[in-house]
């Protein structure tokens, strides 16, 4: 072989030991397929990586680089095993240079675990685990620096949401049902990210003001994130008195719970968080009986909480014919904050990408993502905070933020109207 032909072979080995393919940046997207959550994280990347590519791709150095999306099916809301296993195939096998997606808390802490093993840059865009970052890249930086998390919020800012949402459906009781001490039922899912929720609301909505709510938790429900029927926590539910469910429900259990609130009537008003209701399938996925249901949300029809919202969510209903889910948003602005990273870094070395990606300031569709210490998604006003939403009249509709005074300022969209309390709690409660 002469000389010509060894320095050939070796640029090729170099080329391939570097981890990206020739011109090719190769995304590993990551998520629970069979369900909408991977299946809008799918979506979202899809949007993102194909709007890029038209752009003309990445410009990385001297170098333009397009994106092609690989599709690992982690199976993560049945096996944890299965996840961490389909992650380290899409690294060894399929060769992707950068990872993003993951929904259940359990299973991306260990897919994470197989990411920082092998020095994968791994942005999280639908798990909420607040440990899947902090106690992690804050204190053990070498390790699991290649982790960032674009949304949700983490667990305990989720919360805080949440739970001024609630504020909102604890006033109107309050103040429409004439009842000065409403009682509050927690219902939420088995699952490690709902953990935190649940013990802060727990003390919150008992808390007297103007620290809490001053009502009363009259009990804690945990069903299985997949529960095909939840007709028993809510027949008891109904006899503890609520008039409130706090909702913590991220699994497919949302919808039996909706169905099943609607069919028996329960005099307590919904409210939290249901991903399921944030679908625009929600109405059909419960035989109608899911109106008045309210929950956090990422988006909602209308309402532009950035100038990139409203053509974000007409975009992907015209790709995809269904309304953006938080994951879909997340994959899609994490796309964007890695090839933008790629750019500022004008290399691929995982190093310099995972400098660039501390210096995010990227205003997407959900708000201004700017990382904190830990690489984890600030929370805030001017940063993301979600919206709350609710099915009234057949469609969905933001009840929050409306007028909302936080640290000296007011936030509020257009489009924004009054929660509105169920008929039947009304004629229940009433005095």
């Amino acid at each position: 072989m002469g000389r010509i032909g060894t320095a050939v072979l070796w640029a090729v080995a170099l080329l391939l030991g570097s981890g990206v393919s020739a011109q090719t940046l190769r995304i590993g997207v990551v998520g629970p397929m069979a369900f909408v959550q991977g299946e809008h994280t799918w979506y979202g990347a899809t949007l993102a990586a194909e709007e890029i590519n038209r752009a003309g791709g990445v410009q990385i150095g001297n170098q333009r680089y397009r994106i092609e999306l690989i599709r690992v099916d982690t199976n993560e809301m049945t096996s944890v095993t299965d996840a961490a296993t389909a992650v380290e195939r899409a690294i060894t096998a399929q060769r992707v240079d950068f990872l993003m997606g993951g929904f259940r808390s359990e299973a991306v802490l260990a897919m994470t675990e197989v990411a920082a093993d092998y020095r994968k840059i791994f942005i999280i865009t639908g798990a909420g685990l607040d440990g899947l970052l902090a106690g992690r890249v804050d204190r053990n930086y070498e390790r699991f620096k290649y982790l960032f998390r674009v949304s949700p919020n983490k667990s305990s800012d989720l919360a805080r949401t949440s739970l001024l949402l609630a504020a909102e459906v604890v006033q109107a009781v309050r103040q429409q049902l004439g009842i000065p001490r409403p009682r509050v039922a927690i219902l939420a899912e088995r699952a490690a990210w709902a953990d935190p929720l649940v013990e802060t609301a727990g003390r919150l909505f008992a808390a007297p003001p103007p620290q809490g709510y001053g009502a009363e938790v009259v009990g804690t429900w945990r069903p299985s994130a997949t529960a095909t029927d939840v007709t028993p926590e809510l027949t008891a539910i109904q006899r503890a008195g609520a008039q409130v469910i706090f909702t913590v429900l991220s699994g497919p259990v949302g919808v039996p719970f909706g169905r099943d609130w609607g069919r028996l009537r329960i005099p307590a008003a919904p409210v939290g968080i249901n991903v399921e209701a944030q679908q625009e399938t929600w109405l059909r996925a419960t035989d109608n009986l899911g109106t008045y249901v309210a929950t956090l949300n990422s988006l909602a029809p209308g309402v532009a909480i950035t100038p990139r919202t409203i053509p974000f969510i007409s975009n992907f209903q015209a790709r995809f014919r269904q309304f953006p889910i938080y994951t879909a948003s997340g994959a899609y602005g994490a796309l964007y904050i890695l090839a933008e990273a790629l750019t500022r870094a004008g290399t691929t070395n995982v190093d310099a990408v995972v400098r660039a990606l501390e210096a995010t300031d990227y205003t997407g569709a959900t708000g201004r993502i700017v990382f904190d210490r830990t690489h984890d998604v600030t929370w805030g006003p001017g940063y993301t905070t979600g919206l709350g939403v609710q099915w009234v009249g057949g469609r969905m509709q933001a009840f929050w933020p409306r007028n909302w005074q936080v640290e000296g300022r007011v936030v509020s969209y257009a489009g924004v109207r009054p929660y509105e309390l169920p008929p039947w709690v009304v004629e229940a409660w009433r005095r």
